[in-house]
């Protein structure tokens, strides 16, 4: 609503001179052109139409109408941007050149229970029609925009999987090699020990010094769980001393791993949207359009 205005009409007409009525849900306003004398109806959609355009539609139909201005029945004009459905909640005067109509809209909640039904099937309709029409088409726009993201998202990747792979493949190498190191070293162990028990030494003296050592190896055992929060258990040790080879080697080679992952992450996400657009998508396209795609 805009500022309060006094209207400046000289006659005010009976309400029966403008009538409005609901068919098919939509309010038909009847009134009588001052030019040409006749009644003319004017059918609006409420919900899209203002006020402006409903008054422009009344000045096209009748040219001899010079002013046409729609007031409150406080005085207060109506601004032209109001939407209709606004205005046909109350009473209002509608001024055309000096004649004001007093104008009273039905209310919708005593409208007949055939008008309704008529509403709501005109509402399902549409929505049918919407369905209809327009679903198909976004989901074969979603699909291509889905297939355009996993395109740039593989083409971001590819140079990353062949550093990963390159990095993966030098830490397992050290790992390999570090496995056999220690193969290696507890070989020599055991055949020192060996060759001071039975050609050195004897058995009385080397059985403490075995004791000592089996006892260190449980100290160092223990110590890997305080600093690990881990049992040794050979594979997990392999995957823990491998993981940190292939973290160092990323580093010295500037290998982003957040990004990677950020970006497997995308990649699988798109590729589970796509999946899943797709179950209903092939159940409604025709057969040479999904097989262009696939």
């Amino acid at each position: 609503w805009r500022g309060r205005e006094e209207a400046p009409y000289s006659t005010l007409v009976p309400s029966d001179e403008v009538t409005i009525n609901y068919r098919r849900g939509l309010p038909v306003i009847t009134l009588m052109l001052p030019t040409r004398s006749e009644r003319c109806q004017f059918t609006v959609k409420p919900v899209i139409t203002t006020v402006g355009a409903f008054l422009q539609d009344v000045q096209r139909e009748d040219k001899g109408i010079e002013r046409a201005e729609v007031f409150a029945t406080d005085g207060s004009k109506v601004s032209d941007a109001t939407l209709m459905e606004v205005l046909l909640m109350n009473d209002f005067k509608l001024v055309i050149n000096n004649t004001a109509y007093s104008v009273s809209p039905p209310v919708k909640d005593k409208l007949s229970s055939e008008h309704a039904t008529e509403m709501e099937d005109i509402k399902s309709l549409v929505h049918r029609l919407f369905v209809a029409l327009h679903v198909e088409d976004h989901q074969i726009r979603k699909e291509r925009e889905l297939l355009q993201k996993v395109d740039h998202l593989k083409g971001e990747l590819l140079p990353l999987e062949q550093m990963k792979a390159r990095i993966m493949d030098s830490a397992d190498a050290k790992t390999s090699r570090l496995l056999w190191v220690g193969l290696a070293l507890m070989s020599a162990q055991g055949g020192a020990l060996a060759w001071l028990t039975w050609w050195v030494y004897s058995w009385d003296i080397m059985e403490p010094v075995t004791y000592f050592i089996t006892y260190g190896s449980a100290m160092a055992f223990y110590a890997y769980f305080v600093l690990t929060k881990q049992d040794y258990i050979y594979p997990h040790a392999k995957d823990r001393q491998f993981l940190h080879y292939f973290h160092r080697k990323s580093k010295k080679q500037r290998f982003n791993v957040e990004r990677y992952n950020k970006l497997k992450d995308d990649l699988a996400e798109a590729e589970e949207s796509l999946r899943r657009l797709r179950q209903p998508l092939h159940l409604r396209l025709p057969i040479q359009e999904i097989s262009d795609k696939d």
